[in-house]
C-alpha cells in the first residue's frame, strides 16, 4: 500500500514504489483525485479507514504512507498495532502536536489557491518543496501536478487537516508489530525531522534514517528507491531473514 500526503497523488507515491517486489496497490484518499469527497470535513481516523479498507480488500502486508499518508498509517496502527508486517514511514508531519503554525498556514493558503483555481499562487506554494531540484525537471512535474489538481483534483473538505494531529498518544504506538523504516530529513519546516525522530523512538522495531536536506524525492532519489526497496523487500523476521 502506498499512501500520498495532502494534495498529492499516485504519481506523487509512484516513485516510491521502484524496485518494490509483490503487488503494488496505490490510491487516492477520499477528496483527491477521482476519490468521493467527504460528506464532512475530514481528519485522520477518516483516512486511516479509507486506508484500512483499501488495504483489506488486497490483504496487504506491507505500507508505506508519505506525509499526510504516514499520519493515516500510525492512526491506524494506533487501532490495530498487528495490521501490516512492514512500514515505511515517509517524512512524517505530525504525531499527537500540530504542526508548528508556519506550515499550517502554508499548507491552509495552498489548498485555498487550488479550491480557488489560482494556478500561480498554487505553483509557486508547490515549488517550495522542491526549491532543492534542477529546474527545468521541477516545472516539468509541477506542471503536471498542478494539472491534476485544478481539473477537480481536489474536493473540499480537507481544510483543517493540516491543523490536526495523527494520533492520540504516540506511546500506544510501542505495541506496533510491524518491522519500520522512519525517513525524515533536516530543513524541511512542514516535515520537522524531530517528529521522524520521536516516532522512531517509540516505535519497538524500527530504524531511521534522516537525509541532510530537504526535496528528498529530488535531491536523493535513487539512493531513497533503492532504501524503501530494501527495507520492504526483505523477508519477514524468521522466515529466512537476518533483520533484527
Amino acid at each position: 500500500m502506498f499512501a500520498h500526503g495532502l494534495a498529492g497523488s499516485i504519481a506523487e507515491t509512484r516513485p516510491l514504489g521502484s524496485g518494490v517486489a509483490g503487488r503494488r496497490v496505490f490510491f487516492q484518499f477520499r477528496g483527491h483525485g477521482r476519490s468521493d469527497p467527504p460528506p464532512a470535513p475530514a481528519d485522520y481516523a477518516d483516512l486511516a479507514a479509507d486506508l484500512r479498507a483499501i488495504a483489506d480488500y488486497f490483504g496487504a502486508t506491507r505500507a508505506l504512507g508519505a506525509s499526510l499518508g504516514a499520519g493515516a498509517l500510525l492512526q491506524l496502527l494506533e487501532q490495530t498495532p498487528d495490521r501490516f508486517d512492514r512500514i515505511v514511514a515517509y517524512l512524517p508531519a505530525v504525531l499527537d502536536e500540530p504542526r508548528p503554525a508556519p506550515a499550517v498556514a502554508r499548507s491552509r493558503e495552498l489548498l485555498a489557491a487550488l479550491v480557488a483555481g489560482d494556478r500561480s499562487k498554487a505553483e509557486a506554494l508547490l515549488a517550495e518543496r522542491a526549491r532543492k531540484a534542477q529546474p527545468a525537471e521541477v516545472r516539468r512535474v509541477l506542471a503536471e501536478q498542478l494539472d491534476w489538481l485544478l481539473d477537480g483534483g481536489l474536493a473540499p473538505g480537507l481544510e483543517e487537516l493540516p491543523g490536526l494531529t495523527a494520533v492520540t498518544d504516540p506511546s500506544a504506538l510501542a505495541a506496533v508489530t510491524a518491522r519500520a523504516l522512519v525517513i525524515g530529513c533536516r530543513g524541511d519546516d512542514a516535515h520537522p525531522v524531530s517528529v521522524a525522530e520521536s516516532l522512531a523512538a517509540v516505535l519497538a522495531h524500527s530504524s531511521l534514517h534522516v537525509y541532510a536536506e530537504p526535496a528528498v524525492l529530488w535531491t536523493a532519489r535513487a539512493d531513497l528507491r533503492e532504501r524503501i526497496a530494501g527495507f520492504l523487500n526483505a523477508a519477514p523476521a524468521g522466515v529466512g531473514s537476518d533483520d533484527g
